[in-house]
């Protein structure tokens, strides 16, 4: 197969698909791998790096779009790059198609085979190429939130860990998953009071136990939910329901109800936030104030770190996307049934029940769609 990489035009993304490694990797396998000029440059991966490996670097987005067979990105095709979809391609990356009805649409036209990065699921349940992303932005949600504090933001003017002699701020994190987890992390050793809360009993019994009693854990509930949030500094949404829409936890009644100045960093917003005063915001103007609450909606985080990011990324992804190209579809999504999680379009299908509900459809089976 003909592997393409293009450069991410996504406003401020500067993450990339692939790594020189992986380029090699792929070129080990028999493969041609072709990169936009550029592509890693964000990432700190320059181009000669990618040669070296065995890519050839070409000058244009439409190069690569039209000469590939498997197209790998980090964020779902933008309009200008709606063009380039055709029939028979596969397109390998974060899509969030639940949150975007205008990409789906077009992915059902073009009868592009798509397949997402963050569906795809392990028999455990486990997301295994959406884990990176989420411990990078559940470690970053503390960062940000201390930053949406500071009184020149509209915050509270709180330092999280507190000072001698002055009690530290309070934490409430919903969802106690890879990006919940890794937030309570950081927020218990920033010295914070932390509260966080899961419908998964399991969930909080280890968080429990990996941090020595440090940090309150809660059933996730109505009252549980209103209780912690109203009186919390910053609250961190962390919800995800593998590709559908994120539950509307905070209504607006209840991000009225919050101290003025608290912080609220929505996670889950690229699957459409968690909160009904949520909406996305960018790295260039991250943050808004709403019912004197400061909310922090930036729709990909871990592009503020591109470095760190494309590394954790691409570790996981490359075996993913070697299947597909050694393969094919229908083999390697026979042969793996976590991969096969991933498909969420198919030849002007959707074939997602979480994608297809999402817009009032119903699902094309995974058998029906490329065969038992």
């Amino acid at each position: 197969m003909i592997i393409g990489v293009p450069k991410e035009i996504k406003d401020e993304e500067n993450r990339v698909a692939i790594t020189p490694t992986g380029v090699a990797a792929f070129i080990a396998h028999g493969h041609q791998v072709l990169v936009e000029k550029g592509a890693g440059s964000g990432s700190g991966i320059l181009d000669r790096s990618y040669e070296g490996s065995g890519a050839t670097v070409v000058d244009s987005a439409a190069e690569v779009w039209q000469q590939a067979d498997l197209v790998m990105k980090v964020k779902e095709p933008q309009p200008s790059e709606f063009q380039f979809l055709r029939e028979g391609l596969i397109l390998f990356t974060y899509l969030h198609l639940a949150a975007s009805e205008e990409v789906t649409r077009i992915l059902r036209e073009k009868k592009v085979t798509a397949v997402a990065y963050e569906t795809i699921q392990l028999d455990d349940g486990s997301l295994p190429l959406l884990t990176p992303m989420s411990e990078v932005a559940g470690r970053l949600a503390l960062q940000v939130g201390a930053w949406c504090l500071q009184a020149e933001n509209g915050g509270r003017g709180i330092l999280l860990g507190g000072a001698s002699g002055v009690r530290p701020g309070k934490v409430v994190i919903l969802g106690a998953g890879i990006s919940g987890s890794n937030a309570c992390q950081v927020a218990a050793g920033m010295g914070a009071y932390v509260s966080i809360l899961d419908v998964n009993p399991s969930k909080l019994r280890y968080i429990h136990d990996i941090l020595s009693g440090h940090v309150t854990t809660l059933m996730s509930n109505r009252a549980n939910v209103e209780e912690e949030v109203v009186d919390a500094d910053v609250v961190i949404g962390a919800v995800l329901i593998p590709g559908a829409k994120a539950p509307k936890l905070l209504s607006r009644k209840l991000v009225k109800l919050m101290k003025p100045g608290a912080a609220f960093v929505d996670i889950a917003i690229d699957q459409g936030g968690c909160a009904e005063t949520s909406r996305p915001t960018t790295h260039r103007h991250p943050i808004y104030v709403e019912e004197e609450v400061v909310h922090y909606c930036v729709a990909n985080m871990p592009a503020i770190v591109p470095y760190t990011s494309t590394y954790a990324l691409t570790n996981a992804t490359l075996s993913y996307g070697l299947a597909l190209a050694d393969k094919g579809i229908p083999k390697a999504l026979r042969e793996d049934h976590a991969l096969a999680k991933g498909l969420n379009a198919y030849q002007g299908k959707i074939t997602h029940e979480g994608v297809a509900a999402a817009f009032g459809q119903v699902a094309t089976p995974l058998k029906e769609a490329i065969g038992s």
